[in-house]
């Protein structure tokens, strides 16, 4: 019997990751399933922070923020990310595109209406094709973790649309991180250690 073909053809099957800053050699490596399938996002010193405020419109009928928000959030996070990594988010600009391919997302606790959150981003690998970003949530001065988010995206070439090799210039950039940087959309400022 033949195995059943990739159900995800974008991704790197089979493919050794990146061995650079963030390989699991490094102490970074893929996420790891700890107790009943909980999601293990490696920390990361001094990660790039995204600094917004949880609008009213994104809570529902629970007062809390929708499960389908944190998504968004996520992208967010991930877009001022990649801008400050490529330069760009525009393809013609960066001179690469990239799409969602996978998300794993665990709620710990929620967030509320006003909340200002932190979220953390950072990579986790760098396969031939794809790369892999954590994103871990935060309220604005405190330590637990409300969320965490695995996500994959592919690389592909900006005009055409297919996939294509993680140009080495991006890679360089995906591995080297962010480290320290912030985009604060509230205003916060840093919280007591300097963290914001």
């Amino acid at each position: 019997m033949s195995p059943e073909p990739c159900p995800e053809p974008w991704l790197d099957r089979g493919t050794p990751p990146h061995h650079g800053a963030h390989s699991p050699d490094r102490g970074r490596g893929s996420s790891r399933r700890a107790n009943a399938g909980e999601l293990t996002i490696p920390a990361v010193p001094d990660p790039f922070r995204f600094v917004f405020r949880v609008r009213y419109g994104e809570c529902d009928a629970q007062k809390i923020v929708f499960n389908a928000r944190w998504a968004e959030y996520v992208d967010l996070a991930a877009t001022e990310y990649t801008r400050l990594l490529f330069g760009s988010v525009d393809p013609d600009v960066a001179g690469l595109d990239w799409r969602l391919v996978r998300q794993l997302v665990e709620w710990r606790a929620p967030a509320r209406f006003d909340d200002i959150l932190v979220a953390e981003v950072s990579t986790m690998r760098v396969g031939t094709t794809s790369f892999t970003l954590a994103t871990r949530f935060r309220r604005h001065g405190e330590p637990d973790v409300l969320v965490t988010a695995e996500t994959v995206y592919v690389a592909v070439e900006p005009h055409r649309g297919v996939k294509q090799a993680v140009p080495d210039r991006h890679r360089a950039a995906l591995d080297a991180g962010a480290p320290g940087a912030v985009v604060d959309q509230v205003g916060a400022g840093t919280a007591p250690g300097g963290r914001a």
